[in-house]
This record gives structure tokens, sequence and C-alpha cells, in this order.
């Protein structure tokens, strides 16, 4: 039974042995099953995770606290670090509305229930295992009744649209349920088994969910059927395991109640403080070899597959879409992927997470990223920080993007200042940009061709710099000009990440200075010599010239003959001065004597020094005499 191995586990858990030896076996297990853990992406048949519980329950909390950060990205990025004295500055209109931490690419975490909408998916590890892993939305009574109200019919008649937003959350949530091997069901163990924890037990029963037994030794792992474990989250500590207080008798009660559930013996952890995370990195270590054993016959040739195609294939490209609230950047991502993927809805502000999704456009991979709308930080809620999280995790999707794509709303009329903000920080991020003109369906006496023309021309108008940028007029919702996206976007990739050769470069170089030569500098001519090109991605070039710095003028006329000639819209290019040597080479310091003899005058005063120490006198060694003219007497006579 549950209550004599696990209360007797923490019960006499005070004994000072049975700590240091219990953590030194998990320091052990985790040391030698660690090195062996690889960050490669995962095939098709590796293990699947998902993390259903009712709201408020902890289940972010447990995503972010198994999420591989290697895999992911998971980390501060280079442009998000600080220097230790200097105090936080907001980043205008698109930055926070008050310090609060920054996300670090896992799920954005709050005290507010129901944060979490969208299914998001990332590689997980815990000890030697990779899995994937799924978070989603809180599960409740009512999210449930509202999602069967919907009869099959109106799902289907809604194509893009979605329905209410309980029930596209819990039709999320239903197939991350499918999809998956294991499945985490999560829990307030301080609060016990609610109402809302039946219906949802009772829904997973319905889906052919099955408690995983860790005593039968006969278990063994089925595809369509999706084993259950039981998580009694936010239990700290091992106090509230003495059996002899009073306080801990609820708690001790809430987990005997929970195995009436109907999916076993439920496991206590802490997902803030990663307590108990040791016996569950056990348990999915179990569950993965029982898996491999199902797939052993198939296993090595997939693997080998798999990794010849990795070899091959090329890199995904990494596509950020980026806006302002309720303007179609949800309904453009299903559009693209022809599948209710992410949450759409009229209301703005559905989207919070920035939600990553792995496709395949013509046999190229590419990956995807909804993010939130980002509005200033004068019409936010203050009450909560979720919507200050929710940019930040946006600005990181762009900053971790090779193409940023901006959304605008014909509705509107024209350019939003927002927009514009947004579109300079993409481009002084040094990604590149292509802007999508939706919602042209509301124009109706407009082409598509005369609308994108017009969109072009405000924007060269109020950014220059972006002059000339691609321009996709499209209807999101009804799907019209969506096709014509990606093969701009791949073009914009290949045109970002492209290393031009020094000979062209020079020629070209060569040519725009004899039609315009540079003007003086500080009184003196300037000469710039050549132009090599120090990095892509963005497209970063040196000039070598003979002064430190060129006028800011002429520099912009530069860039502007550089992006007519090389087709670099849309994008930053950054030219650098670097000030050459002097004419001579082999001119140094050290070759200025400053008088005669070998070695110079430093020299000389070490031979003097030496001299005298040794009781000799300078002067007279290796002097010449100079014999004195006496001028003869002129004698006066007077």
């Amino acid at each position: 039974m549950w209550s004599k191995t696990f209360i007797q586990r923490r019960l006499f858990a005070s004994s000072v042995k049975t700590i240091h030896s219990s953590l030194n076996h998990s320091h052990r297990w985790f040391a030698s099953h660690t090195k062996s853990a690889s960050s490669s992406s995962l095939g098709p048949d590796s293990l699947t995770i998902s993390i259903i519980g009712p709201p408020n329950a902890g289940k972010s909390t447990l995503f972010n606290r198994l999420l591989c950060k290697e895999s992911n990205q998971a980390y501060r990025l280079t442009t998000e670090k600080k220097r230790k004295f200097r105090k936080r500055v907001s980043s205008g209109r698109i930055g926070a509305s008050r310090s609060v931490k920054g996300n670090t690419g896992g799920a954005i975490v709050s005290g507010l229930a129901g944060t979490t909408r969208d299914r998001r998916e990332s590689i997980g590890r815990i000890g030697p295992v990779l899995f994937r892993m799924v978070d989603t939305a809180g599960v409740d009574g009512d999210r449930l009744e509202s999602y069967f109200r919907m009869n099959r019919s109106s799902r289907k008649k809604r194509g893009l649209l979605g329905g209410t937003l309980e029930s596209q959350m819990i039709e999320q949530t239903l197939l991350a349920v499918r999809q998956s091997d294991l499945i985490l069901f999560m829990f307030d163990g301080k609060v016990g088994v609610t109402a809302d924890l039946t219906e949802v037990a009772r829904w997973l029963r319905k889906q052919g969910c099955q408690p995983y037994n860790r005593d039968d030794e006969n278990e063994e792992m089925s595809s369509l059927q999706p084993k259950v474990l039981m998580l009694a989250n936010k239990l700290e500590g091992d106090m509230w395991a003495d059996f002899f207080d009073i306080t801990n008798t609820n708690i001790i009660s809430n987990l005997h109640e929970a195995e009436r559930v109907g999916f076993g013996t439920a496991l206590p952890i802490s997902a803030v403080h990663g307590e108990g995370l040791a016996e569950l990195a056990v348990i999915m270590d179990e569950i993965s070899e029982l898996k491999a054993k199902r797939l052993s016959a198939s296993t090595t040739n997939v693997s080998e597959n798999n990794d010849v195609a990795e070899e091959e294939s090329e890199r995904p490209l990494q596509l950020a879409i980026l806006g302002r609230q309720n303007v179609g950047k949800s309904t453009l991502v299903n559009s693209l992927l022809k599948v209710h993927r992410v949450i759409t809805g009229t209301t703005p502000g559905l989207t919070r997470d920035a939600i990553t999704v792995e496709w395949n456009w013509n046999k190229r991979p590419v990956k995807i990223v909804d993010t939130a709308g980002i509005r200033k930080i004068s019409q936010r809620v203050r009450d909560h920080e979720v919507e200050d999280l929710a940019v930040l995790d946006a600005m990181r999707a762009m900053k971790k993007a090779d193409v940023a794509v901006l959304v605008l709303d014909a509705g509107a009329g024209m350019l939003q200042r927002q927009e514009l903000v947004i579109a300079d920080n993409v481009v002084k991020e040094g990604r590149s940009l292509v802007v999508v003109a939706n919602k042209w369906d509301l124009l109706e006496e407009t082409s598509r061709k005369d609308y994108a023309k017009g969109v072009s021309e405000q924007i060269e108008v109020r950014l220059p710099m972006l002059r000339r940028t691609p321009v996709v007029a499209m209807s999101t919702l009804n799907g019209e000009g969506v096709e014509q996206l990606m093969p701009i976007v791949f073009n914009a990739r290949d045109r970002w990440e492209r290393v031009i050769s020094t000979g062209m470069l020079n020629r070209w170089l060569l040519e725009i200075v004899d039609r315009h030569p540079p003007p003086l500098t500080k009184g003196r001519s300037t000469k710039i010599k050549y132009i090599v090109q120090s990095k892509g991605r963005p497209p970063t070039f040196l000039l070598f010239a003979n002064v430190e710095e060129l006028p800011t003028a002429y520099l912009r006329f530069l860039i502007k003959q550089f992006q007519e000639s090389f087709q670099m819209f849309g994008m930053e290019v950054r030219f650098s001065i670097k000030r050459s040597a002097a004419e001579n080479p082999y001119h140094t310091p050290s070759s200025n004597r400053n008088g005669s003899g070998i070695g110079g005058s430093t020299a000389r005063k070490e031979r003097k020094q030496a001299m005298l120490i040794a009781g000799l006198n300078p002067k007279s060694k290796n002097k010449r005499k100079r014999k004195r003219r006496l001028k003869p007497r002129v004698q006066r006579i007077f």
C-alpha cells in the first residue's frame, strides 16, 4: 500500500545516514546518466509527454523545470545581458512597464489562473531521457461543458475562426492527449481532489487513458492507450509527511483520496523547488525503455535513416510573426499550416506564449513562431505582469529568428507608430524583415497590388532605411495571397545570409568612389583603400581607410548604393571603418633612434650606466679629442 511505503520513508527521514545515502545515490545516478544524453533533435518515435491538470496546478512551472535549455535555446541571449551596475531601462514602446524578470525561453508563469492558453511543445530532458514535452491549458468542468456543447458539425464549419476560447483550449488539450505516450496528471496536493479534477479524470478515461502501474512487471507500452501518472504538486519538504502532526492530516488524506480517482498512487513533488523529480526521472527512464523494447525491431533502421536525413537536410528557417494585437497573426499561422494549430478569435490579446511549430514547406524545414500582440506600455494592463512577459517572449522570438514578418491591419488606414517601432527594432537587431499587409478583403475598391504599393510608399516615407522592403498583401481569413509569402521569406533569408567575394566588393567600391569620391575629413583627403565582408547574418563589412571615421552622410550614401547593387532591402547593412596602417609597413616606434649609434638613444643610455657602474668614464671612451684652434692674437697698435 502507498501508506506503508511512502509514509514510512517520510517518517524516518530524520536519520542523517539515510538522507545522505539517498542523496548520494540520486547524484550518482544523475551523473552517470547525464553524460550519455544528447541534445540532438528527436525522431518521430521519441517519447511524448503531456502535462494535464486543472488551472493553477503548476503545469507551466513543471514544464520549465523539465525544459532542456540546450536544445530549446532557453538561456539568456547576448543582447539580454545587462551590466552589473547599470539600471534596467525600458526599451521604449515595446519594453516592460515594470521591472519584471525576463522570460528565458520557457512558458509564462504567474499566479493568475488560466495564464496558459495554447498548446506549447518543446524538448524536455530529465536524466538520460530526452522527450517531447507538451504544456497545455488548464482543464475544468466549465471548459469541458463548453467544448462538448458544440456538436461536431459546428466545429467543422467554423474553419480557421475557431469558436469560443474555452472550446479551442480543450481541443488543443485533446490533441495533446491523443499524441502522448505518458500523461502527467497534476493537481494541487494542498487542495486535494475537487469536482473539476474528477471531471477531468472521467474525461481522460473516456479517451482510453490507463493508469501507469509501476509494480506490474508485465507492463507494456501501447501507442493507442496513453499511460497516466498522477502528480501531487506544491508539497515542499518532508514536514507535511509527519503522520502525528495534526496540521498535515488534510494533505495525507488528500493523497489517499487521489487514489480513488482511478489512476493509481499520486507522486508528491514540488515543481518550484524540484523536489520529488528523482523518482519521476526513474519512472520516465523505465517508460522510455519499455517503448524502446516495443520498437526494437525498427529502431535501428529508423535511427540510421534519421541520422542520414539530419546530415543532408538544411538548417530550419526561423520565422517569427510579429505585430500589434488583433491584426491576424494567429490566423496567418493557421492559414500557412492549413490546420487549426493556435487559438484565434476577435478578442485582442488571446495569444500569450510564443508558440513554436515545426513545419515543412516544399520539403524545406521551417520553425514558425506565433507571438503575442505588442501594445505600447501606456495601454497595457498594470494589475498583473502577464502582458509584459508576453511582450518579452515575443521580442525574444524575434531575436532568435532569421526572418521577422510584420503583420499590418488594413482597417487602420495607415501605418501606426507602434508598427514603425517594431520594424525599427527588427532591423536594428539585425534580422531580415518582410511586411504582410493583412485584411485586404476590407478594401473593396482597392486591388491587392495597389494596396501593397501604398504600404510600401508609406514605409519609404516614414522609414527611409526600409525602402523597397518586401510587402505581401493578403487576406488570411479567406486565404487569398497567403501562398505568396513563403517564397519571399526564403528569398529574404538567402539575401540576409549571402557571402559576397572580396573581389566583387572592391570592384563595386572602386566604381562608387570614382563617381563620388569621399569628402575631406578635417581638412585631409579621405582615401578608402578596400573593403571585406567580416560576417553575414546580418551582412557586415569592414572598410579600410586612412581616417578613423567617415562623414555620416557619405556612409549613408554608400549603404544606399550597396543596397541598390546587391538587393539588400529590408535589412540593416552594417559598415565599420578601420584606419589602415602607415604607408611604410615596417615602420615601428622603436625604429626612431633619435640620434646616431647602434641601438639608438636607449642603448647608449644603457651603455653609459654600465660604464659608470664599472668605474669608467663614459666621456673618455671612443671620443675623439678635438684640437682647439687657437686664434692668433692680433696686436693692436694705437
